[in-house]
């Protein structure tokens, strides 16, 4: 058992394409999807996500809520090594894992390309409230701070990351004054995408102003959730 900065329990727990999560005994709920951390993250974040972007010739802004344990961070990383776009990642999270809970996810058992394992150890080594550029296409920054309390560019962020614990462990990242938050910070014909897809959160995302659409979910789930700011 371990704890993160704010003390929350957590232990390390192997999910079921062999990648690596954390699970939290107080609320019962896992970092990742039990059916594999890898295969949620790539179709999720970065197929209905990040690759609708991939394709302008500007910078694409992504704003992740949530950077847990970095995994969505370094696949997107990973990603920028073979786009012709920068990616400028900015992420948020309220309880950073210390490096005990880092070193103990193991990720050296699936992450098997040693170039991405010295990358995994650079994202959580870099500097919270400061801009890394860890790639030539990747540039990095951390945010110690939790949504509400943060200031946001207006109209900036392409590309959404929302990977908050799910709407009934953490009711009050799921409300519609979250999603006009985030619509504000959001581009035109941003996207906003996230594994959940409750009738709650889609009509939380519509009562904000986001055109939602259902999308098939990634293995073990039957729809995920992309929104869409209006022109």
């Amino acid at each position: 058992m371990h704890e993160t900065e704010g003390g929350v329990k957590v232990e390390v727990r192997t999910t079921a394409d062999g990648s690596s999560t954390l699970y939290v005994p107080a609320l019962d709920e896992h970092y990742h999807s039990t059916h594999g951390a890898l295969q949620e993250a790539q179709h999720v974040y970065l197929g209905a996500g990040l690759e609708p972007k991939l394709d302008a010739a500007t910078p694409v802004r992504v704003l992740e809520i949530g950077f847990g344990t970095g995994l969505n961070a370094l696949l997107t990383l990973q990603r920028s090594l073979s786009a012709s776009q920068v990616i400028e990642y900015d992420t948020l999270e309220k309880y950073p894992l210390p490096p005990a809970v880092i070193q103990s996810l193991g990720v050296e058992r699936y992450v098997l390309n040693p170039e991405l394992l010295a990358y995994h150890e650079q994202l959580h080594a870099a500097p919270w409230q400061q801009t890394a550029a860890l790639t030539p296409r990747f540039r990095l920054r951390k945010l110690h701070s939790a949504l509400q309390e943060t200031s946001l560019p207006a109209r900036h962020y392409d590309v959404v990351y929302f990977d908050a614990f799910a709407p009934e462990k953490q009711p009050d990242m799921w409300t519609e004054a979250v999603f006009e938050q985030l619509l504000r910070a959001t581009a035109p014909d941003g996207i906003l995408v996230s594994y959940c897809a409750k009738g709650s959160f889609r009509r939380s995302l519509k009562a904000a102003g986001w055109l939602v659409e259902k999308l098939p979910g990634p293995p073990g789930k039957r729809e995920m959730t992309r929104a869409r700011k209006p022109l």
